[in-house]
């Protein structure tokens, strides 16, 4: 029996593969193609992040910087925008650098009246009386040895000398003061033997010299400059059996006195360490000093020193005052 067969089951079918061979060779050429490009945004997207980092960085350590160097600026208010757009008026609070840096210490004109171990220096003050029959001439040979001895000691680190001009005549006859200063008392220890001390300047002081007066202490070196120095050089000798506690009153009335009265423009004391035996029983030296005599005549009657004589007045034996115009 014929089989019968339909046109239809003769229809040829063409494999799919090549077709989907084409489509993968599309696909792999767009990949290769855009595939850089997607590769490149991602770099730039990166270092455009890294770039903004680096910007940012730089900002805030340039700000750091610029901080640093205003904290040693003078502080002036800087105005503040409101939230309206207006700097702040009168009745607003400015901002100022004061307020963000920690606030310094104000220097005063005022020598510190409190002796710090750490800055002090060994003074060494020597006083003279002559005799009656020296002359201006020889005296004036004693000055000039005396004042060329800081060129032949290494030392001594300043040297001042001046006359007696004392208004109070309580100098006991000495009329010319000197006043050494040294770093310690190592260097007191080089001067004394010295043969420049205890030789040339010796030989011309010898003759001519009538009483000696010599004090050393502790002081304190001048905190503010001033042209010209009028000593006002004051010892106190207490009474025998003073109560230690009113000694230190007195010390500390002197010590006050500064702070109270304007015209003195350096001030310094302390007790006598003088190895030598020509202190006469003192044991006090107080150093006030004034630029001028008239500010010298604002301190004797002041308010304030009358006070502090009347706290010394019970505890005093003797006072020996003289002044001159350091050289």
């Amino acid at each position: 029996m014929a089989r019968s067969v339909s046109a239809s089951s003769y229809q040829l079918k063409w494999p799919s593969f090549p077709l989907r061979q084409k489509q993968n060779g599309i696909r792999i050429t767009m990949n290769s193609f855009f595939m850089p490009l997607l590769r490149l945004r991602t770099r730039l997207a990166q270092a455009a992040r890294l770039s903004n980092q680096m910007t940012v960085t730089a900002c805030a350590l340039s700000m750091l910087f610029l901080g640093a160097s205003l904290c040693g600026c003078d502080s002036k208010p800087v105005p503040v925008m409101a939230e309206s757009g207006n700097t702040l008026g009168e009745s607003d609070e400015p901002v100022s650098e004061a307020g963000l840096i920690e606030e310094q210490p104000v220097k005063t004109d005022k020598e510190p009246t409190v002796n710090d171990v750490d800055e002090k220096l060994l003074r060494h003050a020597v006083f003279f009386s002559f005799n009656e029959d020296s002359t201006e001439e020889n005296i004036a040979g004693v000055t000039t040895a005396f004042a060329a001895l800081p060129s032949k000691i290494d030392s001594i680190v300043d040297f001042q000398w001046g006359t007696n001009n004392s208004p109070e005549n309580l100098d006991d006859g000495f009329t010319h003061g000197f006043l050494l200063t040294f770093k310690d008392e190592a260097g007191r220890e080089v001067y004394l033997p010295h043969p420049a001390h205890t030789g040339e300047f010796a030989d011309a002081l010898r003759p001519h010299m009538k009483d000696v007066f010599v004090i050393d202490y502790w002081g304190t070196p001048h905190q503010n400059e001033i042209k010209k120095e009028l000593k006002h050089a004051v010892f106190f000798k207490f009474k025998d059996g003073a109560d230690p506690a009113a000694v230190k009153k007195v010390e500390q009335a002197f010590v006050a006195l500064p702070e109270k009265i304007d015209s003195i423009k350096a001030f310094e004391w302390g007790t006598n360490n003088s190895p030598e035996s020509h202190d006469d029983g003192f044991t006090h030296c107080f150093m006030v000093t004034f630029d001028s005599e008239e500010g010298r005549e604002v301190y004797l009657p002041h308010p304030d020193h009358l006070a502090f004589v009347e706290v010394l007045k019970p505890v005093l034996d003797k006072v020996r005052v003289i002044d001159f115009w350091a050289q």
